[in-house]
């Protein structure tokens, strides 16, 4: 199933600390659950290994909200480290 990021995801990406490319290997391949209003959740954890505003974090997660629309199409992104 094609996966496309709305542009609100693609203009948080940045500043969450996300790649276009996380986005999508967490729809792809990450797991799956139920989101808020019939929406769908991914979500993938990455080895990070790198400092994020001055803090070293060992693990990245990629959580991706979708909807259902020729394919996903991700509305929201959010990034947790730890």
């Amino acid at each position: 199933m094609k996966t496309r990021l709305h542009p609100h995801a693609l203009t948080r990406l940045v500043e969450r600390g996300a790649s276009e490319d996380e986005v999508i290997a967490t729809v792809e391949e990450g797991e799956h659950f139920p989101a808020k209003l019939g929406r769908h959740g991914f979500r993938r954890n990455f080895e990070y290994n790198a400092q994020w505003r001055g803090r070293f974090y060992a693990n990245k997660q990629v959580e991706a909200i979708a909807v259902e629309e020729n394919g996903w199409l991700v509305i929201t992104v959010v990034v947790r480290l730890f």
